[in-house]
């Protein structure tokens, strides 16, 4: 029944799977597979909808705020589904907000209530871990006709794994590290990080030799595309990268960390969705919401994971945001210092930094 994968493997194959928009079948469910809507070919629903016994739609809570669906299940909801009438187009408006001026009349809905919700939470982890819009599509199957429509071979997994994998911190190991002088910091040094079920690659830029005995000066910097590689105006990433390099290279030694979770944890994808809801007036965690997202899906875990790999037990961490500090605190890092960050601020981000500092704890 199962393959030779480890648990952690096979979630994220999983994962791997949804992104291409194939079902995952979930062991001890019978006949049930969840599938990820944006990941959902027209065809596909259609060979479905021919001989699917149920089918119900799984959305984020905060998705379902925005659709005025009832949330009988706390953090997410269940939309009964009729596979005789479900249009491919309906699901779309459903999952993606981009399509909600286009079709603002959808539903009525139909929410469920009772039952397990195990199926539906597994497909919402699985379309978040794989950085697509958190909706999925949970479908079962009467006898051997998911094999005959979906075809054999497809991957199993428990939703018990898939909610360990969430929830559980990824370990990483250092694959490679090289010398790399900068521009604001000569002495620099760069680490490759990597976790071994998915893949994940983080960076570790260190500055100097930091004394580990020591607080070490640094900053996790979540990666940002438009901010640090293109210059956008919207944010104050950029301006943030190179100021907390420069401030290292003054002081002759630091640990930049440059995390992978490209906007706040949600993807490029999502996050230039999020900024089309913005051209249409809503603040920056507004558009997250709207999208089904909590205001920041990222995991500081992670950092503090690098750090302690890398021999540190305390730090002044360079961070506008005391969320990063009780979260270092409590992954069992001392921050003796919070060092701010107090640049970038532009005409295009006002609005921003203001949201940030109002909604998200910020100080500036």
């Amino acid at each position: 029944m199962f393959t030779t994968l480890s648990p952690t493997q096979q979630v994220a194959r999983a994962v791997s799977d949804f992104r291409m928009g194939q079902p995952v079948r979930l062991a001890g469910m019978e006949n049930t597979y969840v599938l990820s809507v944006e990941a959902l070919f027209p065809d596909q629903l259609a060979l479905i909808k021919r001989t699917a016994a149920s089918m119900s739609l799984a959305i984020t809570s905060r998705r379902a705020q925005v659709l005025r669906v009832p949330s009988y299940d706390g953090d997410m909801s269940r939309i009964k589904l009729d596979p005789t009438t479900i249009a491919f187009g309906t699901l779309q408006a459903v999952a993606n907000p981009a399509l909600d001026l286009e079709t603002p009349m959808k539903g009525p809905f139909q929410s469920l209530r009772g039952g397990d919700p195990a199926a539906h939470r597994t497909g919402i982890a699985l379309c978040k871990l794989a950085h697509l819009l958190p909706t999925a599509l949970v479908v079962t199957f009467e006898g051997d006709q998911a094999d005959q429509v979906l075809q054999q071979g497809h991957l199993w997994v428990l939703a018990d794994q898939v909610e360990q994998f969430a929830a559980a911190p990824i370990a990483f190991g250092e694959v490679s590290a090289a010398r790399v002088p900068l521009a604001l910091a000569d002495q620099g040094r760069v680490h490759v990080f990597r976790s071994s079920p998915a893949g994940e690659e983080h960076y570790a830029i260190e500055v100097g030799r930091p004394d580990r005995h020591a607080p070490v000066l640094s900053r996790l910097h979540s990666a940002c595309f438009t901010g640090d590689v293109l210059g956008s105006l919207k944010c104050d990433c950029g301006p943030q990268l190179r100021a907390a390099l420069s401030q290292m290279g003054t002081e002759g030694s630091g640990v930049l960390l440059y995390l992978n979770q490209e906007g706040r944890g949600i993807g490029l994808a999502n996050k230039m969705r999020a900024y089309s809801l913005q051209d249409q007036g809503f603040d920056t965690v507004e558009a997250n919401h709207r999208l089904g997202f909590e205001d920041d899906e990222r995991d500081f875990r992670v950092g503090a994971d690098i750090l302690k790999q890398m021999g540190f037990s305390k730090t002044r961490l360079m961070t506008n945001n005391p969320a990063k500090v009780d979260r270092m605190q409590s992954c069992g890092l001392e921050v003796t210092e919070r060092v701010p960050l107090r640049v970038g601020e532009t005409a295009q981000n006002e609005a921003y930094l203001a949201t940030k500092a109002a909604k998200s704890g910020h100080i500036f």
